[in-house]
């Protein structure tokens, strides 16, 4: 069925958030639902958000959305083939050349006219993503009916701003919130590279009048693209594992490394804001469930409750990071290991850059074994209990 059959309130919007390598997870979690669906079945999200490596997953789904199994395929094939060559060079003289370039930076203000903008150099990603992905087919999804919307999030360097760049269907409104907007734009390679920039370990990317960086920074709503461009109903594959609210505070007499800063910073950045945006849905949802429908509109108050899923990693991918870092390039190994990040204390800051097929398989497989142990549950809210079930 076209999601433009669909009735619009039941327009379900699949948040894929950014990671890195942790991305590997969503694409399990995507593997298992459409093994659970028809074979033919369309892609069961009219509108699909995708932030930084989350971006390209989603790029992937929305122009193959008339047929959800085959990029979901498509994801498979590159996902549990991937090397670190194939995201950020990792030869002697591209590490080298790069990192000199950025420690020199630091050490000197940036002066210069050669002024380096990376530890990493990600061309290979660019190449890899530019032969690989059918941006025009994302158009020709929304033509056909099998997509509402698309969006991918930057971060904007100079305006501080998160924008939201989106592609969908005729009547889509841009939107404005602080710190955050929305606008309307024909998606392309120039979007993915900088939603998927790691600050500090990427180029930034030029786009109109502004460089922009990984999507994820100063995203204080990761799910709002998704409610602004239709959905009242979310699906969210989260690549940090949720933690109850009390944690245990371990004494510690060691400083951190530059690795576990670093580490603390990318979970800050990628994991923290999806946490407490999704526990402010939930307050507003159970405040909404206090408030008749005719209080709401009495006071003009045009809310209603959103109904979410959320699938996160069951096993903390950190540890599952440390039994594949000998997987990394040589190269890439020394170079982390001078940050400390090849100790355990150091293991985020790994998780997200082990680009090697080991990793990313262990990864895919977590994310289907935790979305099979809740077929019912999933298959129900997508709404498919009762044909497939």
């Amino acid at each position: 069925m076209d999601t433009s059959d669909r009735p619009p309130e039941d327009r379900v919007g699949l948040v894929l958030t950014g990671g890195g390598a942790r991305a590997a997870y969503q694409v399990g979690v995507l593997r298992a639902i459409s093994e659970m669906l028809p074979a033919d079945a369309p892609c069961p999200f009219p509108i699909i958000c995708g932030t930084s490596a989350g971006a390209i997953n989603a790029t992937v789904l929305a122009a193959n959305a008339g047929n959800f199994r085959r990029g979901v395929r498509l994801l498979m094939t590159v996902w549990k083939n991937f090397h670190v060559h194939h995201v950020y060079r990792a030869d002697p003289l591209g590490v080298i050349h790069n990192s000199a370039k950025w420690i020199g930076a630091a050490l000197t203000g940036g002066l210069g006219r050669t002024t380096p903008i990376s530890l990493l150099d990600n061309s290979p990603l660019a190449r890899l993503v530019g032969t690989r992905l059918d941006f025009g087919g994302v158009q020709q999804s929304i033509d056909r009916g099998s997509l509402y919307a698309f969006s991918i999030t930057c971060s904007g360097y100079t305006s501080g701003q998160s924008v939201t760049f989106y592609q969908g269907a005729p009547g889509l409104e841009p939107w404005q919130r602080a710190r955050r907007i929305g606008i309307p734009a024909t998606i392309g390679l120039e979007h993915l590279m900088a939603s998927s920039a790691l600050p500090f370990i990427f180029p930034a990317t030029h786009i109109n009048r502004e460089f922009f960086g990984d999507g994820s920074m100063r995203q204080i709503a990761p799910v709002s693209p998704a409610l602004h461009l239709g959905a009242n109903r979310l699906f969210v594959i989260g690549v940090g594992r949720q933690y109850p609210s009390q944690l245990e505070r371990i004494k510690t007499e060691s400083y951190p490394s530059l690795a576990q800063i670093a580490g603390h910073c990318l979970n800050s950045i990628f994991l923290d804001s999806l946490e407490v945006d999704l526990e402010r849905l939930q307050r507003i949802n159970r405040t909404l469930l206090m408030m008749p429908a005719e209080l709401r509109a009495k006071n003009n108050l045009p809310l209603h409750e959103v109904d979410f899923r959320v699938v996160s990693p069951s096993e903390a991918l950190e540890k599952i990071a440390l039994n594949y870092t000998g997987t990394l390039p040589r190269t890439i190994r020394t170079l982390l290991y001078t940050v400390g990040a090849m100790k355990k204390s150091g293991s985020n800051l790994v998780s997200y850059l082990l680009f090697e097929k080991e990793y990313c398989r262990a990864l895919i497989q977590l994310g289907y074994n935790d979305s099979m142990q809740r077929r019912d549950e999933l298959m129900k809210f997508l709404g498919y209990e009762a044909c497939w079930l």
